[in-house]
C-alpha cells in the first residue's frame, strides 16, 4: 500500500513536471511569436519612414507619423490588421477628432505603402479659430526668454515661418547687408518666400553663435519647444497672465497673418506672404480680422507732404496714398 502510494506520488510529480514543461514551452513559444511580431512591425515602421523620406515629406511629418504608429502598437494594435487598428482607435475616447484624423491619415499612408487598404473610420473635425494674442503679450514672451529662444520667436513674429522651417534656416539664407531672409525649403508643399526684416532681428541673429551651418543648431525643434514652454509657464505665473500659456510657436504665424490682412486688406498679399498655394487657406484670417477689429474702430496716422523723397520714404514704411490736393500728397497708416 505504501509502495502504491509512493508510485502514485512519483507519477503525479512526473505528470506535473511534464505539464509545467509544456506550459513553459507554450509560454516561450507565445513570447517568441510576440517578439517576432514586434520586430516585424518595427521593421515595417522603419521602412515606412524611409519611404516618406524618399517622397520628400518633412522631417516633422515623418516624426509625427512614426509616433502615431508607435502609439497604436503600444496600445495593442496589429498594424497589419486594419480591424485591430480600428478597435484601438475607437477606444481612445480622450483623443480629439483632430488627433484621430492625424492618426488615421498616418495609418492610411502606412497601408498604402504596404499595398493594403482599409475602410477609414469616420472622423468629423470642425475647424476652429486660432487664438490671437496681443502684440504686447508676444513681446513680453520674447523679452522673457533666453537669447536663442527669443531670436527664434522674433523670427517667427516677423516672417510667419512655421517652426520647422525656421529650425532648418541656414546662415547662407540670410543676407545681413540687405536685411533679407530667404526660405527655399518650405514645409507642407507651400511656396518659397523672401522677407525684408528689421534691423532688430538682424542684430539678434548676428549675436547668435555660429557653431553649425544651421542658425538654431542641429538639435530637434522639440527641444526648443520644451525650453520655450518652461519659460512661457514661468512668465505666465510671474505676470499673472494665463493667456500667455495659449501662445505656441504656430500662434505667431496666425497673429502675423491676421495683422497683415488688417494692415493691407489684401488677401492675395497675405496668401503669398504665408506661402499658401490656395486662397482658401488664407480666408480664415479675414474672418478673424473682421471680429477683432470692428468696422469704424480703425485709427490712422495721417501725413501730408509736397516732397517726392518724403512720399517715397512714407510709402516704404507702410503709409498708403489717399489723395492729392493743392500740391500736397496725403498718406495714412493704421496705428
Amino acid at each position: 500500500m505504501n509502495c502504491l502510494t509512493m508510485n502514485k506520488g512519483r507519477i503525479c510529480a512526473i505528470l506535473q513536471e511534464a505539464e509545467n514543461l509544456t506550459t513553459a514551452t507554450e509560454t516561450k513559444t507565445v513570447a517568441m511569436k510576440l517578439e517576432n511580431t514586434r520586430q516585424e512591425t518595427k521593421g515595417k515602421i522603419i521602412e515606412y519612414c524611409f519611404h516618406m523620406q524618399k517622397q520628400s515629406y518633412s522631417p516633422e511629418t515623418i516624426r509625427l507619423n512614426k509616433t502615431a504608429l508607435k502609439i497604436l502598437v503600444e496600445r495593442g494594435a496589429d498594424l497589419l490588421n486594419p480591424e485591430s487598428v480600428k478597435e484601438v482607435i475607437s477606444r481612445q475616447i480622450i483623443w480629439s477628432e483632430a488627433r484621430k484624423r492625424n492618426v488615421i491619415n498616418a495609418y492610411s499612408l502606412f497601408l498604402r505603402h504596404n499595398g493594403m487598404q482599409w475602410e477609414r473610420p469616420k472622423c468629423h473635425v470642425t475647424r476652429s479659430f486660432p487664438f490671437i494674442p496681443t502684440e504686447q503679450e508676444i513681446d513680453c514672451l520674447i523679452a522673457g526668454c533666453g537669447k536663442k529662444t527669443a531670436t527664434f520667436l522674433e523670427l517667427l513674429k516677423q516672417t510667419a515661418m512655421r517652426s520647422g522651417e525656421a529650425k532648418r534656416l541656414e546662415w547662407t539664407n540670410i543676407e545681413f547687408e540687405k536685411n533679407i531672409i530667404t526660405l527655399n525649403l518650405p514645409e507642407k508643399r507651400s511656396n518659397p518666400r523672401m522677407w525684408k526684416v528689421d534691423q532688430k532681428l538682424m542684430d539678434m541673429l548676428n549675436a547668435l553663435p555660429r557653431n553649425s551651418r544651421k542658425v538654431f543648431g542641429d538639435g530637434p525643434v522639440n527641444s526648443m519647444k520644451a525650453t520655450f514652454q518652461r519659460a512661457r509657464r514661468n512668465l505666465a505665473s510671474k505676470l499673472q497672465n494665463p493667456r500667455l500659456q495659449r501662445i505656441s510657436f504656430h500662434t505667431l504665424r496666425h497673429w502675423k497673418a491676421t495683422m497683415l490682412y488688417h494692415k493691407t486688406r489684401d488677401p492675395y498679399y497675405v496668401r503669398d506672404f504665408l506661402g499658401h498655394k490656395s486662397l482658401q487657406n488664407t480666408e480664415i484670417y479675414i474672418n478673424i480680422e473682421h471680429t477683432l477689429f470692428e468696422p469704424g474702430t480703425d485709427e490712422f496716422t495721417v501725413k501730408a507732404t509736397d516732397k517726392t523723397e518724403e512720399v517715397k520714404s512714407l510709402l516704404e514704411v507702410g503709409f498708403e496714398y489717399v489723395c492729392q490736393k493743392d500740391n500736397l500728397v496725403f498718406l495714412r497708416k493704421r496705428n
